[in-house]
Order: C-alpha cells, then structure tokens, then sequence
C-alpha cells in the first residue's frame, strides 16, 4: 500500500467520523455551553479524544493542504468550546 492510498484511507475514516459522529456531538456540547452549562465526564473525555486526533488530522492538513481550512474551523470550534465551558466553570464559583 503506498503512502498516497493510506493516506486516502485515513482521510475518509477521518471525515465519515467528522460528519456521522464529532461535529454533531461538539455542535451539541457548543449549544450546551453557550446556554450557561460546564462539561461533564463524558464532554471531557470525548474533548480529550478529539485534541488527540487533531495532532493526526494536523499532519495529514501538512501534507493535503486542500483540508487545512477545515482542520483550522474545527480546532477552532474546539476552542470556543472550551473557553466557553471555562467561562462557565468560572461563574458557578
């Protein structure tokens, strides 16, 4: 298998996990933040899973950067997550 057809693979598995599974939950978790919530185990964990892809969906942007732009909107939807459950996390104290 050549690294062109690996990385093929990889880029689809990537992307049907974006669009069937990561962007609706992060959507959820950004709707649940923006309305006053903080996170919950299960936000954090699935958080700390998708900043251990970003590191692999990184490289792969490096390397095609036709996916550099989504790369960058979903680290930066990650983000206003976060800043936002801090914010959150902040008031409730």
């Amino acid at each position: 298998m050549t690294d062109a057809s690996k990385d093929t693979g990889t880029i689809q598995a990537l992307l049907e996990r974006l669009n069937n599974w990561r962007l609706p939950r992060a959507l959820d978790i950004k709707k649940k933040v923006d309305g006053g919530a903080t996170l919950d185990g299960n936000d954090l964990q699935f958080l700390k899973a998708v900043f251990e892809d970003a590191g692999r969906a990184q490289a792969l942007a490096s390397k095609h950067p036709e996916f550099k732009p989504l790369v960058a909107q979903m680290i930066g939807l990650y983000n206003e997550i976060t800043k936002k459950a801090l914010e959150n996390e902040q008031q409730q104290k």
